[in-house]
């Protein structure tokens, strides 16, 4: 079984909890509509998808219900990595409070959007981190620059008992072939023990026609800075179709993962995302509506 660690879904009319996207309009119009886990379900079976992460694509708490809502509807087991208003501790306390529910795993704020570059290093954002980790619930932090992945292990360090989930390696810088300094801030990152890394994401900074040989030092390299226990797959849907399709997405992904052990490859694919998420276990591998599920 796989988990699929980062997906996206998003109504860009609003949807029955007015969740707003401003962003989209800046991208294109690949992303521009309306995805639901109905558009990705034919696809999972052929994947072996067992369980998913819906992650926030929007700052808001209406998205946050928008996420449970779908999970709660969602064709295989599901968690929910939603927002929370981590600048002010005091909501934040209050909204957990509304917000605890089987499902929801983690919390993620856009910080690669924000315009304080600064965000996760305010003193205020620190004593909510705190309440999300004697909550149980993991951070994911979209650390898509430099300045902000050199932030990680900062974070780690102060909440020791708090999971990190790292998206998408950081954006390793894959097109342009290069490796410095991103390989150093990555193994920076990984040394806290509470940081764990998603392979998701990789496709958008990728050249056309890219293959798993793209890929592969890259997550070699994360491999070997945080090891099979500390790493979790993701196929970044709906984002990656703005460079290539969902299958060809978990070619390459699994491709990377080819050199593995059985048991190494187990827990890179299902068994981190599994524990750090507190995810059910799923009855069997899903497969879709039309084939049933096996036992």
């Amino acid at each position: 079984m796989t988990v699929d660690a980062h997906v996206h879904v998003w109504d860009i009319t609003g949807g029955k909890f007015h969740v707003e996207y401003d962003w989209l309009t800046e991208t294109s119009d690949v992303l521009y509509q309306s995805y639901t886990l109905d558009d990705l379900e034919p696809q999972l079976g052929e994947h072996e998808i067992g369980a998913l992460v819906l992650v926030q694509a929007s700052d808001s708490l209406a998205e946050s219900h928008a996420l449970l809502d779908a999970a709660a509807t969602a064709p295989c087991p599901a968690g929910v990595v939603g927002w929370l208003p981590l600048h002010d501790p005091d909501r934040t306390a209050a909204e957990l409070t509304r917000l605890r529910q089987p499902g929801f795993a983690g919390v993620r704020h856009m910080i690669h959007r924000d315009p304080d570059p600064a965000y996760l290093l305010r003193p205020e954002v620190s004593r909510s981190l705190a309440l999300l980790a004697e909550a149980g619930l993991s951070f994911d932090a979209v650390a898509e620059t430099l300045e902000l992945l050199a932030q990680v292990p900062v974070i780690a360090a102060e909440h020791p008992t708090l999971s990190i989930v790292l998206d998408h390696l950081g954006k390793p810088p894959i097109a342009a072939g290069e490796w410095q300094p991103w390989a150093d801030l990555l193994a920076a990152a990984a040394a806290p023990p509470n940081v764990v890394a998603k392979i998701s994401g990789l496709a958008t900074v990728s050249g056309p026609g890219f293959t798993a040989a793209d890929w592969q030092r890259y997550v070699d390299h994360a491999l070997e800075a945080f090891g099979p226990d500390r790493l979790m797959v993701g196929g970044d849907w709906p984002f990656t179709l703005t460079t290539a399709s969902y299958s060809e997405v978990w070619r390459a992904t699994l491709g990377t993962l080819a050199g593995l052990s059985p048991s190494d490859r187990s827990t890179v694919l299902s068994g981190t995302a599994s524990r750090v998420y507190k995810l059910p276990a799923p009855a069997g591998i899903f497969h879709s509506h039309s084939e049933g599920v096996s036992a």
